[in-house]
């Protein structure tokens, strides 16, 4: 392709609508001086995106400008602007390279954002849209994107919306998230660890807690962080005072907690553990209330019937059958019943029916003015972790279904750590958290159910739980492949952006999809100290320079190890 000719010098030319000061240069009204100066023309159009050749020396003087988008000019990740008729383009540059033909010239290629007209009277952007209606033809004048321009592009257009940051590289216009775009199709929070991605997540929730305070929101939070940072607008539940009942898991959860089995003995095991599970509900006072009775419903039984089951069918077997499968069956059942760490769940004060308290407990309903559920899995035994998020997650889903003749409030599920509920196939155990939590990915909006996803890993996501997220807010992620497989999920539009994705700052991010009106990069506000989240990293220097009480210590934490493991 052959290169067009360099961008013309426009300087002595001031644009109509604009007054010549007495430094020779234009002043816009509500920007620095170079505002109305070309930067640079169109060479090639494409569907998505164009390729533009800038003046050097019109980005050197625009470096000075007082006004910091201007200064921005031409980096990678600033917008520009083209004319088009009556109406400005914007777009943002991808990528740039010195042009070796034109001396004095740099080639980058920019990706469309958006359009909006243009005034009469004083030539700023206003109405702004996403999308192209009529695009530029090759030689049209490239001008710098304003911070007028930009505040226009990023004012609220009347949808409910949260404020969470500063819109880089401005220093006054706020970053928006609409609040039911962000909510209605899900979203995604990724960044590597050290990049502030728990504060920032507390940062978004606390918005919409303040945004909607009779809201339901629930989250799973793997290691306590949350806690301390919803201690005052935020119900927390943990083993201490969750009190899930047991009865509430269906068929597929019961066999993750009983079975310890592999391969073909786990069927024979599960086809026992059906009959003896359903006997058990069907002894139920509520069983008698109902038309009929499954070994999923949600009725309440007793553990010593379902033992009592096991006994009965191990007493009827004849002398050829194998009761080694009754007894793995008995002998899990008893060891969870004597285990105090699974009293939070089978406590044999759980058998009453107290699901109807539980799920107005867990899903803020009524909220009380706290709309958040923080739900601090840390202190449940490793081995049933992923079946309690995965009970928690179906409820959630399964009210939704059996809801819809209701006019059910949503409810938004937010779940930390996400890679290792909803993990990619590689990485896969077929276990029920990752079924429903994918399930909840591809069919929640249709019921009201908005899934949150905060991960540091997104490679380590299933396979097309990302691409269901309709925003995406990505801070700096330092593994090459959690950088591609995010690009992947992106629009094209947002390429110039992603490029940036591993230089960004803490508290930095990306933010492109259905929640804003374009992508943009944001700084985070700083979130106030009691509402954080307790992750701070620690100072080993200075914590490695304290000395004394250690054996005191040490002993307040082997009490502590040994009276909860």
């Amino acid at each position: 392709m052959e290169t067009a000719q360099r961008a013309p010098d426009h300087r002595a030319e001031p644009a109509a609508c604009e007054e010549p000061d007495g430094s020779g240069r234009t002043s816009g009204p509500d920007s620095g001086a170079n505002a109305a100066l070309p930067i640079g023309v169109v060479l090639e159009v494409a569907g998505a995106g164009s390729q533009i050749a800038i003046d050097t020396q019109r980005l050197t003087e625009c470096v000075d400008d007082p006004d910091p988008s201007i200064a921005m000019t031409g980096q990678v990740g600033s917008q520009i602007k083209i004319r088009v008729g009556n109406s400005w383009l914007l777009a943002s540059v991808r990528d740039q390279r010195q042009d070796r033909r034109a001396a004095g010239s740099i080639v980058a290629n920019i990706d469309f954002l958006g359009e909006g007209k243009e005034e009469k009277l004083t030539g700023k952007l206003h109405g702004f849209r996403r999308g192209v209606t009529r695009y530029p033809v090759p030689g049209a004048m490239i001008y710098p994107a304003t911070t007028q321009d930009l505040r226009q592009v990023y004012a609220s257009d009347g949808r409910s919306s949260i404020q969470i940051g500063t819109v880089y590289p401005t220093r006054d216009i706020r970053a928006g998230l609409y609040v039911d775009a962000l909510l209605g199709k899900h979203f995604a929070l990724l960044g590597s660890t050290g990049t502030g991605k728990s504060t920032s997540a507390a940062l978004i929730l606390h918005r919409i807690c303040q945004a909607a305070p009779e809201g339901h929101i629930v989250m799973i939070d793997p290691h306590g962080e949350y806690s301390a940072a919803f201690r005052e607008t935020g119900q927390i539940l943990d083993v201490s005072n969750l009190q899930m009942p047991y009865w509430i898991m269906n068929f597929e959860e019961h066999c993750e907690v009983f079975l310890t089995s592999e391969g073909s003995a786990r069927q024979v095991d599960a086809d026992i553990l059906a009959k003896c599970l359903l006997s058990a509900r069907q002894k139920s006072r509520l069983a008698s209330q109902l038309s009929k009775i499954t070994v999923d419903s949600p009725v309440p039984y007793l553990l010593s019937d379902l033992g009592a089951a096991l006994q009965d069918a191990m007493g009827k077997l004849d002398k050829a059958t194998n009761s080694a499968p009754y007894m793995r069956i008995k002998n899990k059942l008893d060891e969870i019943k004597a285990d105090p760490r699974y009293q939070f769940m089978f406590s044999g004060m759980l058998v009453a029916d107290t699901m109807k308290d539980f799920i107005s407990r867990l899903f803020r309903l009524p909220g009380g003015g706290k709309p958040i559920s923080i739900i601090d899995v840390s202190g449940v035994p490793s081995d049933v972790t992923a079946t309690v998020v995965a009970v928690l997650s179906r409820l959630v889903f399964d009210f939704a279904i059996w809801g819809r003749e209701e006019k059910t409030r949503p409810i938004l599920l937010v779940c930390e750590e996400a890679h290792r509920y909803v993990p990619s196939e590689k990485n896969a155990d077929g276990s029920s958290v990752g079924k429903i939590l994918s399930r909840i990915a591809k069919e929640g909006r249709k019921y009201g159910v908005s899934l949150g996803l905060v991960t540091q890993r997104p490679s380590d996501l299933a396979e097309g739980v990302l691409s269901q997220c309709g925003t995406i807010i990505s801070m700096r992620l330092n593994n090459e492949r959690d950088q591609a497989f995010v690009k992947a999920a992106m629009p094209e539009g947002a390429r110039g952006f992603l490029d940036s994705i591993p230089a960004l700052r803490n508290r930095e991010c990306i933010i492109c999809g259905e929640g804003v009106a374009i992508p943009i990069r944001v700084s985070f506000d700083t979130l106030e100290e009691a509402k954080r989240p307790a992750s701070d990293d620690p100072s080993f220097v200075e914590l490695w320079n304290e000395a004394g009480g250690e054996e005191d210590q040490v002993e307040r934490i082997v009490a502590r190890w040994r009276n909860n493991s």
